[in-house]
């Protein structure tokens, strides 16, 4: 009988997968003997995710302990730059090669995630997806690539734009119309709208990040 279980993750994509949903954030210590027995894993394959993770800046160096690294605003505005380019550019491409069938999926996204408004986390998992399926659309490998990149990055923010009042039912009409930006094969309309979309969850993040600064300064 043909053995149809899904592969074991490596110890890599679990820790990585650990950051992106919060069990670790920004400024938390990673031990490989408590990461070993989370996960189940022996210490030697944790210590080279560990490495390879720090290689990506996505941990840095506390004295002689690793932890999560965090964005300054710096980093923060010139990873939203970079991210607005490369998305714009994967909705554009996405707009001439998406075929009928990545349309449609795309269109039953939206319909799907709307029933997650008032859900920010599942809501921001929800909106990786959407994004990560216009990715694949655009049909360019090295593309891909890059944003997965950037994506990775976005896992060291602590918070969700998703969270600020309102921001779910915008963000999930912004998702509209890239769709039926795609959809038209509006190479510049696509372009447009999701580049004017990462605008306004940075805008968004901004304002989350300086009412934070405000209640801390109380």
């Amino acid at each position: 009988m043909t053995d149809i279980r899904p592969p074991l993750l490596d110890a890599y994509t679990l820790i990585l997968a650990a950051i992106d949903d919060g069990t670790y954030r920004p400024g938390d210590r990673l031990v490989e003997s408590e990461l070993a027995e989370r996960f189940g894993v022996s210490r030697t394959p944790i210590r080279e995710a560990l490495q390879r993770l720090e290689t990506q800046s996505l941990l840095t160096r506390d004295g002689r302990s690793l932890i999560v690294a965090s964005l300054d605003h710096n980093q923060l505005a010139e990873l939203y730059v970079v991210r607005a380019q490369l998305e714009g550019l994967a909705a554009r491409l996405a707009a001439k090669h998406a075929s009928v069938e990545e349309v449609r999926v795309l269109r039953d996204m939206v319909t799907e995630d709307r029933k997650l408004v008032n859900d920010p986390k599942a809501l921001s998992r929800a909106n990786k997806r959407f994004h990560k399926q216009i990715h694949l659309a655009s049909h360019n490998r090295f593309l891909i690539q890059q944003l997965d990149l950037v994506h990775r990055s976005m896992a060291l923010l602590a918070t969700t734009s998703l969270e600020a009042e309102g921001r779910g039912q915008a963000a999930l009409d912004e998702h509209d119309q890239m769709v039926e930006a795609i959809a038209r094969g509006d190479g510049d309309g696509a372009d447009k709208a999701l580049r004017d979309h990462i605008s306004r969850a940075f805008e968004t993040r901004l304002k989350l990040e300086s009412g934070d600064r405000r209640r801390q300064s109380r």
